[in-house]
């Protein structure tokens, strides 16, 4: 507690020498008339200036919040499909509105308090992008953000491996590394935090997240391959005074949160967000002598500040520490007991376990400014830093990694001719250090010979030998880019991006990128995009699923930068079915590499090699899906995508291990009136995914060529109160769980135990609950 007083006392301190400005903003409460005369709020109304692609949604109780930089035409339009658009001229006087919007069907005569779905496309965005705001993020156990998207369709959540409890996401049929991950349009989840990253954001610090499929802006860089997740972070200036959300479960995990948000003056606010995760409790229900999950100890805690000056800058400054320990293995692991040697593994006697500490400091200053004379045109100057230290140990291996990073964006934004055209253009810098070493203990056996057979069970240690993989590097890469928009009446949108920049290890890279938008209508709009990404692989951090495994390291050669192609189109058509709002979605992703490291796991069952492509990879994507409202207030989502992904593993093109082949999903979600009580219910349809081969193995270890395909449901109940939501839900409803999840668990020391191949649940039935108190 000293080390946290202490590290909160430095952060206020450290905060109150800078200050943060907003741009100018307009804020209301969109709302339509009950019988009764009572205002009921509508969620993802339509906000946007005139003629301009700006704009917003209004969040679940009906608020919104839009910035006026760069507006000429003062006229805001809220539009909501089966409502009567409005049009308002919004004069620099009004900075606060009350918009009541009136049904199309007048003939109706009660209309009810009518709670949208949480998620929901964006019409605005040339980019299909998906918005997933605070309310569907209590549908679910919104522990953080790698539980944030188990009621969406298009991001598939599972753990790497089945020890760690490292979790890992999908996007378009590939390993969340080619997705750009990034908090408030800043870089964050990449390098050294591709381990365990997903778990650094708590769900209660969220605000809301856009996922988008493509390659994204060349504004925000060039790793984004098959899209990009933006994490918004609650503001302190319309965020709630004091929010607390105290959750457990079923297997003694507890969670503990509590947002707290001071407006200083009518220019300057703070907020500070606490977070502490405990799971002290061991337990085995699959009986195989490994703990189905880690113990973990995480204490994470952010401060940010925000000095508002309307019309002239725009200033965002944020701090935030995290300090995460994870203790797993077998039952019988202590690790304050352990010996870092060789004694006990020929007789059995010797535990397996790992242990990890993470250190991470984060920082990040977001400015933006007005430029006098010219509202049309602003400049905006983003930097932010990263510390991460990350020590541990798996059985007899050892890692070692640190990490810095920092990241600079200078932008210049302008329009002309009533937001027609519009110019992005700036420079950027990013640096990247990396001190990382894994020694790997490399073990060799003698086996018993009983005629002419060798006896696997029966075996002696006879030599062992420690192996060194350094993976130091530093990367500097200055850059330019140059963004134009054409946007003909918000009917054609047109995004043509190119940037250049320079890697001092890779030498000049060119990153072109262009997306467009038709809207047929104001229900039916077509997107396409095609572009290129590229980015360099931390192999170690990234695969550290094999970390808790006994096969060895192979680097075949000298790894090249990734490289890839990704094209696509999406179709949205909003219609009236029930005489109500749906909508219907249906996107296909091409993703096609130039070079990529291949993991290699096929070719031999107690190695994994490491190699440049030679051949092809790509991953094709499908995804349909369906909203409606068949009755009020009970909203169904149905989806279902096919991947087809293959990459050219020891010369031949085959399916891409542990990727599934198709995945449905269904969720019921209905709202008693005025969202008094709230039932959800999810359900996941998880095809089948090819596990790599395990012919060469003896014949008790080897495995079926495809997992089996199986079904999940979670669901939750909330009550809500003046002031205090309570919530009960359940995972895992169907119970199941992967069997024989690790290879040769019995001998952990021995050469075919891997715990890497994970394609299911680890964890059954799980019963949770808590209590949420806000207080505006």
């Amino acid at each position: 507690m000293n080390l946290f007083k202490l590290l909160l006392t430095g952060v206020l301190l450290l905060s109150l020498y800078f200050s943060e400005a907003v741009a100018q903003n307009v804020s209301g409460f969109v709302y339509e008339k009950e019988g009764t005369g009572q205002k009921a709020a509508l969620t993802g109304v339509n906000v946007y200036w005139i003629h301009t692609t700006k704009g917003t949604f209004s969040d679940e109780k009906g608020n919104f919040k839009i910035s006026r930089e760069g507006i000429s035409d003062q006229r805001l339009v809220v539009s909501f499909l089966g409502y009567r658009k409005d049009t308002l001229n919004v004069t620099q006087s009004k900075s606060r509105l009350e918009v009541a919007l009136r049904p199309d069907n007048q003939q109706l005569n009660e209309v009810e308090v009518k709670e949208r779905q949480g998620t929901f496309m964006s019409k605005l965005n040339t980019m299909q992008t998906q918005v997933i705001n605070s309310g569907e993020l209590q549908r679910a156990a919104c522990c953080n953000l790698a539980e944030s998207f188990e009621t969406n369709a298009s991001v598939d959540v599972s753990y790497s491996d089945a020890v760690s409890g490292a979790r890992q996401i999908q996007l378009l049929g590939l390993s969340g590394i080619y997705s750009q991950i990034m908090t408030e349009n800043i870089p964050l989840i990449r390098g050294l935090a591709s381990t365990y990253g997903l778990n650094y954001i708590p769900g209660p610090w969220m605000e809301s997240i856009q996922i988008s499929k493509g390659t994204a802006s060349v504004v925000n860089g060039y790793e984004s391959t098959t899209g990009q997740i933006n994490v918004e972070y609650k503001k302190p200036e319309n965020s709630e005074k004091l929010y607390v959300n105290l959750y457990g479960n079923s297997n003694l995990r507890f969670e503990g949160n509590i947002n707290g948000a001071v407006r200083l003056n009518n220019k300057l606010s703070t907020m500070l967000l606490v977070h502490a995760d405990v799971l002290n409790n061991k337990f085995d229900r699959n009986h195989d002598d490994f703990m189905d999950l880690p113990k973990l100890t995480t204490y994470n805690i952010f401060n940010r500040w925000d000095y508002i000056n309307p019309g002239v800058m725009v200033s965002k400054l944020g701090i935030k520490y995290l300090d995460e320990t994870r203790t797993g293995g077998q039952m019988g692991f202590n690790k304050n007991t352990f010996v870092d040697d060789t004694t006990g593994i020929s007789d059995g006697t010797k535990t397996y376990g790992f242990n990890v500490r993470t250190k991470r400091l984060e920082g990040f200053w977001k400015n933006g400014f007005f430029i006098r004379n010219h509202p049309q045109a602003s400049i905006g100057l983003i930097l932010s830093g990263i510390n991460h230290e990350q020590t541990g140990f798996y059985g007899l291996d050892k890692y070692n990694g640190h990490e810095r990073s920092l990241y600079a964006n200078l932008i210049f934004n302008t329009s002309f001719l009533s937001n027609t055209h519009k110019i992005a253009a700036g420079m950027s810098y990013l640096l990247d250090d990396y001190r990382e070493d894994f020694q790997q203990t490399q073990l060799r056996y003698l086996y018993q010979v009983n005629g002419g057979s060798t006896n696997y069970d029966k075996f002696t240690l006879y030599d062992y030998k420690k192996v060194d993989f350094n993976m130091n590097r530093t990367e500097r890469v200055p850059g330019a880019f140059f963004e134009y928009t054409f946007n003909l009446k918000d009917k054609f949108t047109v995004i043509a991006g190119l940037r250049g920049d320079y890697n001092n290890l890779y030498g000049w890279f060119v990153t072109p990128r262009l997306h467009l938008r038709y809207k047929f209508n104001e229900t039916t709009t077509l997107r396409g995009s095609i572009g290129k990404g590229f980015r360099t692989a931390n192999v170690l951090a990234e695969n550290s699923s094999f970390f808790v495994s006994q096969r060895q390291f192979v680097f075949v050669e000298k790894l090249k930068r990734e490289e890839a192609w990704n094209f696509g189109v999406n179709f949205s058509k909003e219609f009236r079915l029930f005489n109500r709002k749906a909508e219907f979605d249906i996107d296909a992703y091409r993703t096609s590499f130039i070079n990529q490291v291949v993991v290699d796991a096929d070719s031999l069952p107690n190695k994994v090699f490491f190699y440049n492509l030679q051949g092809k990879s790509y991953a094709n994507s499908i995804q349909a899906q369906l909203t409606l409202e068949p009755v009020t207030r009970f909203t169904v989502t149905m989806a279902f995508r096919v991947n087809d992904v293959k990459m050219t593993i020891n010369h031949q093109l085959r399916e891409k291990p542990l990727v599934n082949l198709y995945k449905g999903l269904v969720t019921l979600s209905y709202a008693t009136k005025f969202n008094k009580w709230r039932f959800d219910l999810t359900g996941q349809l998880n095809g089948p995914a090819r596990l790599t081969d395990s012919e060469k193995m003896p014949v008790i270890l080897q495995r079926p060529e495809h997992s089996p395909v199986y079904i999940q449901l979670l669901g939750q109940i909330t009550k809500k109160f003046k002031f205090i939501d309570v919530y009960l839900g359940s995972e895992n409803l169907t119970n199941f769980t992967q069997d024989n999840r690790i290879v040769e668990y019995f001998k952990p020391y021995h050469t075919h135990f891997d715990a890497s191949m994970v394609w299911g649940p680890m964890v059954g039935l799980t019963v949770y609950g808590g209590i949420r108190l806000t207080i505006k």
